[in-house]
């Protein structure tokens, strides 16, 4: 189990964290994708990661579990925020401060930074925002920001422009456990067991169907980060499921190709969430990488 949640104030905000392993280990911060909790990082990953030597840090994004939500800022829906992408309640950009100020709060230089799909939107904005504070990158399941690459299947499409709020906790959770029954890996069973209690959790936290979609305006209006991922100088893996349908193959292979050395890992079978079958595979690759930008000479103070 991780410490108690706490919080850090950052950018007129709180942000909800918790964490795993000794803080005199180098951090590990893991950036969570859209409308999902920290609670979706599973407790035994980011005890896996603490044991490897890692002080983890897991957080709740703006507008989602015990973090600040921003209702002040409306609740536009899906169809408005593809149609006035301009104008979204606050961009990925925001989301990127965020994490870096939680760094600040903590009293950390720099960290290892692990994005998963939005989370790596936001980890990529964070490295050309604030390069001091990120010493090596794992991206998993995410994109450039590019319209021409990562694109969803057509259904899944409409599977997420048609999601509805829930009226209820066990309406909510049926409706993330069909959400990943569709996005989810061909190639392992869904744990649906774990599912259902990580959507009762979060329910039980704060269900928020207004933060959900000002975090997915943030997704439609972020920018093409193609050419500027060309000056990331950290070491880098893009992780990417091969049958990933929610953001095609396309997305990581773009984001491998435009950060210098980086590599990508593709892994057949997998789709758009974290199997457990694959928790030590990606444990084994965010470590690798974490030595790499530990090694001597890329270390910051």
């Amino acid at each position: 189990m991780g410490s108690e949640t706490a919080t850090v104030a950052t950018n007129g905000i709180k942000i909800a964290y918790e964490t795993f392993g000794s803080e005199s280990d180098p951090p590990l911060l893991l950036v969570m994708g859209l409308g999902s909790q920290m609670l979706a990082w599973p407790e035994e990953l980011c005890s896996d990661l603490a044991e490897r030597g890692h002080l983890v840090i897991r957080f709740d994004n703006r507008d989602v579990g015990l973090s600040t939500h921003l209702p002040e800022l409306g609740s536009p829906t899906p169809a408005g925020a593809f149609l006035d992408r301009r104008r979204p309640p606050y961009r990925i950009e925001d989301m990127a401060d965020d994490a870096a100020g939680l760094l600040a709060g903590l009293g950390l230089a720099a960290a290892h930074v692990v994005g998963v799909s939005m989370g790596g939107f936001i980890a990529q904005e964070l490295v050309l925002r604030k390069a001091e504070r990120v010493r090596s990158l794992t991206l998993m399941m995410t994109s450039t920001g590019s319209r021409l690459v990562g694109n969803p299947a057509p259904r899944v499409l409409a599977r997420m422009t048609r999601r509805r709020a829930a009226v209820d906790r066990a309406t909510a959770i049926d409706a993330l456990v069909e959400t990943f029954r569709i996005v989810g890996s061909p190639a392992y069973p869904l744990d649906e067991a774990r599912l259902r209690d990580v959507g009762g959790r979060a329910y039980d936290r704060a269900y928020d169907r207004g933060g959900y979609l000002r975090q997915v305006a943030a997704v439609l209006a972020q920018r093409d980060r193609t050419r500027s991922l060309g000056s990331v100088r950290v070491p880098t893996v893009v992780i990417h499921g091969l049958s990933d349908p929610l953001v095609a193959v396309s997305g990581g292979r773009a984001v491998a190709r435009s950060i210098p050395g980086a590599r990508f890992v593709g892994i057949r079978g997998m789709g758009h969430d974290l199997p457990r079958a694959l928790w030590t595979r990606f444990a084994d690759e965010i470590s690798d990488i974490a030595a790499l930008g530990d090694a001597p000479g890329r270390v910051r103070d």
